[in-house]
């Protein structure tokens, strides 16, 4: 037993090759934005910076840096110690010459160098 086949069931679309009509939108209006003046940026101090040292080896487990000095620092200075994508700012808490605490050291000292953040050989430190 056939059926017959129905008008609409004989014809089948093809999928057909073109792409899809995309439907209209309607337009919708842009409102005008209101022009404001720009505050001025905030004039930030640059604070001088003066090439203390060079550190020349890192102790990673106790944090801490050998620094070739050239300028004299002492205990309570800040720092800023910069060097590859890093850069970070502390104060001098600790200076050790042959496992002596001290709180001056004089400039063309290799010192012991307590720091809060990790650093590796060749980072500059500067004095703020």
């Amino acid at each position: 037993m056939l059926k017959k086949r129905t008008k609409k069931q004989s014809k089948r679309k093809k999928p057909s090759k073109r792409k899809p009509k995309r439907k209209k939108t309607a337009l919708v209006s842009k409102k005008k934005k209101k022009v404001t003046k720009k505050k001025s940026p905030k004039k930030i101090k640059k604070r001088k910076e003066k090439l203390v040292g060079r550190i020349t080896h890192y102790y990673g487990k106790i944090k801490v840096a050998v620094v070739k000095l050239r300028v004299p620092l002492s205990v309570g200075d800040k720092i800023k110690i910069k060097g590859g994508e890093k850069e970070f700012e502390q104060t001098v808490r600790s200076i050790e010459v042959n496992h002596k605490k001290i709180k001056r050291v004089a400039k063309g000292k290799a010192i012991g160098l307590k720091l809060a953040k990790k650093a590796r050989e060749g980072y500059r430190v500067y004095k703020l």
